[in-house]
């Protein structure tokens, strides 16, 4: 008993050593291939903001369209101009299944493609949870379909967005999923505990009649938004290099309202003179069917 205590001891400080500001400093001089160096000037920016949001707002137009009626509800409370462009979309989508027979027609219009299926359909690839292929590392992220070209964004980063002066003490205990970002913003990914019951509450409170205003469903094992994994994307080694980098990214003001439901993130803060906190994964290389994904947790301000 006391041996198997002491392996799932070690085995927990393996995961959330990454996060021990104490052996991080220690460590830095003996990991060269572990480090994020930023440039200050660049912000840690790899894309421009418009090259993030783009692919984003094309899957989440693509899940909404693919569970459209369902959203009866959202679409009554939208101006007529934004309702009459997704009727519009769904209308090109419903000729393009005209080429097929009556029968096979019938059983597409039917068919509700799963959010992976829909992201690989969009953007050309898929990913997914699955062992990750270092020792004692727990769960990692892993391309499951298709082909990530350099520059995809590949993940978001889902969680709590919490300010540098609001309270995150006891969410933090134990807690190997809390990215910090450049300018002191935390964003709090741990999908258990406490961590999940403030995301609960706070995707609840800011939720507009039938509009959400973010997504909830990574919580739970059927997610809307299939890149809402990033959280699990793991370390780099010297023997595994990173093949993603972290991108912060604020959603900018004009987001159409009803694809809020699908980010992944939510404000700690009822406060909204800030704008919502996204952290995105970039890939860094061309990555292919069946690869890890592998990012940088050391960040270095240069």
């Amino acid at each position: 008993m006391p041996a198997r205590l002491l392996r799932d001891l070690w085995q927990r400080w393996r995961r959330y050593k990454y996060r021990f500001v104490p052996w991080i400093a220690l460590n830095l001089s003996h990991n060269p291939r572990t480090l994020r160096y930023v440039p200050e000037e660049s912000k840690d920016k790899i894309l421009p903001d418009e090259e993030v949001l783009g692919p984003l707002l094309k899957l989440f137009r693509a899940l909404f369209l693919n569970d459209f009626d369902r959203h009866s509800d959202i679409l009554a409370v939208l101006p007529e101009p934004v309702k009459k462009k997704y009727q519009d979309l769904l209308a090109v989508q419903q000729q393009r299944v005209k080429l097929l027979d009556n029968r096979l027609r019938q059983q597409q219009q039917q068919r509700i493609f799963k959010p992976e299926e829909v992201l690989y359909k969009t953007l050309g690839f898929s990913i997914a949870r699955a062992t990750s292929s270092l020792i004692s590392a727990g769960k990692g992220v892993f391309v499951t379909k298709g082909f990530v070209p350099k520059g995809t964004v590949v993940s978001m980063y889902p969680g709590t967005v919490y300010q540098n002066y609001e309270p995150v003490f006891f969410q933090s205990i134990g807690n190997p999923f809390i990215f910090r970002c450049l300018d002191g913003v935390l964003v709090d990914g741990n999908d258990k505990g406490i961590s999940k019951v403030v995301y609960r509450s706070c995707n609840g409170r800011d939720r507009l009649g039938p509009l959400k205003m973010s997504d909830s469903t990574w919580l739970t094992s059927e997610m809307s938004n299939p890149l809402a994994i990033g959280q699990y994307v793991n370390n780099c080694s010297n023997d595994k290099a990173a093949n993603v980098c972290y991108q912060e990214f604020d959603v900018p003001a004009v987001f159409p309202v009803e694809l809020m439901q699908y980010l992944p993130n939510v404000a700690y803060s009822s406060n909204k003179q800030s704008p919502l906190r996204c952290v995105v994964l970039v890939a860094l290389r061309d990555i292919k069917q069946g690869e890890e994904l592998f990012s940088n947790y050391y960040t270095i301000v240069s």
